[in-house]
């Protein structure tokens, strides 16, 4: 059966490291397609007997006209109606990022010239493609992802995943470093008794086992993890059921080092036994 990903985003969020990397894992990847052609490249590789057609990924960016990408959420929900297994997969990043990213590569936005700063030309990305974000099946915030990072994410959720199993990540991070922007579920676990004011767990981790021990010994941390364990549950049949192929839960603590991280390793813990699959990423311990 062929498959199709939709890569799009913002410019210099890494659509183009996303691409390269499904093109090196055996992917047929055609960038900067116009939006019109889409379902014309669909319909060729479907009476198309060649195998390199059966994994598709085309790139798609706000140089499209404002109808034409506006009417890709339809295309794709008919093309999965019919069959395809098709999905939409959006990289974004924080203005300020951005804007040092195009600093340091000293290139030129796509929608920037004459009278258009850098910064009313992310703005005009960002609403150009909002039906393309509002439909997107999965989303990476780039802003704290090296390139590396960004190409061990993209073989880690969008190449392996199987039909109809979902892709599972549990992240954790620091409140103090700003709330993940590709989460479909943000906890705050700030409530809970914090390690890092006790000096003999300050340098430490919530995978260490003495603050595992520290956190264990509150009721509160159990009732905590009881009560997202079930909420997570319930949630479940709801995104299977609508097909969903991702789903990211988000965990934050202060500084993203102690209670998230532990609070993650208990779910990770509890929802592998269904989703073997399952990742885990703490976004303040990465180096």
């Amino acid at each position: 059966m062929t498959r199709l990903v939709v890569v799009s985003g913002l410019s210099g969020s890494g659509k183009s490291v996303a691409l390269n990397m499904l093109e090196d894992l055996g992917w047929y990847c055609i960038d900067n397609i116009p939006a019109g052609l889409v379902q014309a490249l669909v319909s060729h590789s479907l009476r198309s007997e060649e195998p390199i057609y059966r994994r598709l990924a085309v790139g798609l960016d706000a140089r499209n006209r404002p109808d034409d990408l506006a009417s890709i959420p339809a295309l794709v929900a008919d093309l999965r109606r019919s069959g395809l297994r098709c999905e939409v997969l959006y990289l974004h990043a924080e203005d300020e990022v951005l804007k040092r990213r195009y600093a340091e590569t000293r290139r030129r936005h796509p929608l920037a010239g004459a009278g258009v700063s850098l910064a009313d030309a992310i703005a005009e990305e960002r609403r150009l493609l909002h039906p393309l974000i509002d439909s997107a099946d999965l989303v990476i915030d780039t802003s704290r992802m090296s390139v590396h990072g960004l190409r061990d994410a993209i073989a880690e959720r969008v190449e392996p995943r199987s039909p109809g199993r979902l892709s599972l990540l549990f992240e954790s991070f620091g409140f103090k470093h700003g709330t993940p922007g590709d989460a479909d579920f943000v906890f705050d676990t700030r409530t809970l008794p914090n390690p890092y004011w006790e000096p003999a767990l300050k340098p430490l981790t919530g995978r260490d086992p003495k603050v595992v021990e520290f956190l264990e010994a509150s009721p509160r941390v159990e009732r905590m993890v009881a009560d997202l364990v079930r909420f997570i549950e319930g949630r479940l049949p709801d995104y299977e059921q609508a097909n969903r192929g991702y789903l990211t839960v988000a965990v934050g603590c202060t500084g993203g080092q102690h209670r998230s991280v532990y609070v993650v390793e208990r779910l990770a813990r509890h929802f592998r036994q269904r989703y073997p699959g399952l990742l885990v990423r703490h976004n303040a311990l990465q180096p």
